[in-house]
């Protein structure tokens, strides 16, 4: 995964808990590079794990809750970092629909080595899609809150339901229906 996002990981620890909690969980994870990642630097997916769960077990928030968490705190950098494509869009639908074929795109040319998972949509209405996240890194709580923070961006109202198609969560169903 890309130092970024752990840096980002360890800034919403940072506002959320303090800087004490980030060390905490640092010194908890006994991370080979005690907790300096670059942002351009590639780093095992297992550390970011580690730091979630270690953050779990010190504030006993599910792992689930706090991924979903992290996935709308990183909706909101990328809308700052990335307003050319998220502006481009007008609706959640949208620009879910353009993930894969526009969105991905971009991010491979940035990060030609990025393991970028699946999200495959379609739109059954104007008011229900379903998305198949595929990844073998199993964060479909990550991309669940990354949705999320979807519908807060552009002010809308949608409810979730994930399906696991794979018990280990690496292919994940999501139904999409807009509240109007």
């Amino acid at each position: 995964m890309k130092g970024l996002i752990f840096n980002e990981f360890l800034e919403m620890v940072d506002e959320m808990f303090g800087y004490e909690m980030v060390d905490r969980i640092i010194v908890d994870s006994n991370l080979p590079n005690d907790g300096a990642y670059t942002s351009v630097g590639t780093y095992p997916h297992s550390e970011l794990v580690s730091l979630v769960v270690n953050l779990s077990k010190c504030t006993e928030i599910g792992v689930p809750q706090l991924l979903e968490t992290y996935g709308k705190h990183v909706f909101k950098i990328f809308t700052k970092s990335y307003s050319k494509f998220v502006n481009s869009y007008t609706s959640s639908f949208e620009l879910l629909t353009h993930v894969e074929d526009t969105i991905h795109v971009e991010v491979l040319k940035l990060y030609p080595e990025a393991q970028l998972p699946s999200l495959l949509a379609k739109l059954r209405s104007d008011t229900e899609m379903t998305l198949i996240y595929k990844s073998t890194r199993a964060m479909s709580d990550f991309a669940k809150g990354l949705i999320y923070g979807c519908f807060i961006h552009y002010n809308e109202v949608v409810e979730i339901k994930d399906l696991p198609l794979k018990e280990d969560n690496t292919e994940v169903e999501f139904i999409l229906t807009m509240k109007v």
